[in-house]
């Protein structure tokens, strides 16, 4: 597996939250549907209000 850091937006009480998160995934696509997945069942949130910017390889 690979490392990946996925960064974004979220929607938070105060608007729009950046965020960043380094995640061990085999592929881009993986990674973004760990970290949707993450951020929904941490914050409560839709996948429509997680907002995916960048996914590079760490």
């Amino acid at each position: 597996m690979s490392q990946f850091t996925v960064s974004g937006t979220f929607e938070a009480r105060e608007g729009q939250q950046a965020f960043e998160r380094s995640i061990d995934a085999e592929n881009e696509d993986v990674a973004r549907e760990h970290t949707l997945s993450q951020f929904g069942a941490e914050h409560n949130l839709k996948r429509t209000q997680i907002e995916i910017t960048e996914v590079t390889a760490a």
